[in-house]
């Protein structure tokens, strides 16, 4: 199995990475790819997720340990954004393969889960002008808490 795990500090094209990749595994019964982007609602003007770049990428490469032993898995692809981001810019990245699409599914709902309600990222969205810190909703942790 391949494992890619990649943190970015510019916009990154999800096209151009997801063709690569499903290219690189031949023979997969299903892929499922996810692409997180900046929400425009509420006003947001921007979103920025700044992190500790010693812990962020080597959590990654462990959260995708852990997808990879769960799932029947061919190939996994885990991108995130750092930084300023404007509404429609992609922030995050989770692509699988697998044999099956179930394992595919389920690793990318898995990895998402995850990055979302316990992740290395801080993020906070400019409204009106001003910076407010965001916190993983009670949504964002009963989601993970259903791989445990």
């Amino acid at each position: 199995m391949s494992v890619t795990v990649q943190l970015f500090e510019t916009a990154f094209p999800p096209a151009a990475l997801v063709g690569p990749f499903t290219r690189a595994h031949p023979g997969f019964g299903g892929v499922c790819t996810f692409v997180g982007e900046v929400r425009g609602e509420n006003d947001v003007e921007a979103l920025e997720l700044t992190h500790y770049e010693r812990m962020t990428l080597p959590g990654m490469e462990r959260l995708a340990a852990l997808a990879e032993q769960r799932f029947d898995l061919m190939g996994l692809l885990i991108v995130h954004r750092t930084g300023v981001m404007l509404p429609g810019e992609p922030v995050v990245l989770v692509s699988a393969c697998a044999r099956h699409r179930r394992g595919a599914i389920d690793a990318v709902d898995f990895c998402m889960d995850h990055l979302k309600a316990k992740s290395w990222f801080w993020k906070r969205e400019k409204r009106a002008g001003e910076w407010h810190w965001i916190e993983p909703r009670a949504e964002d942790h009963a989601a993970l808490a259903r791989w445990e």
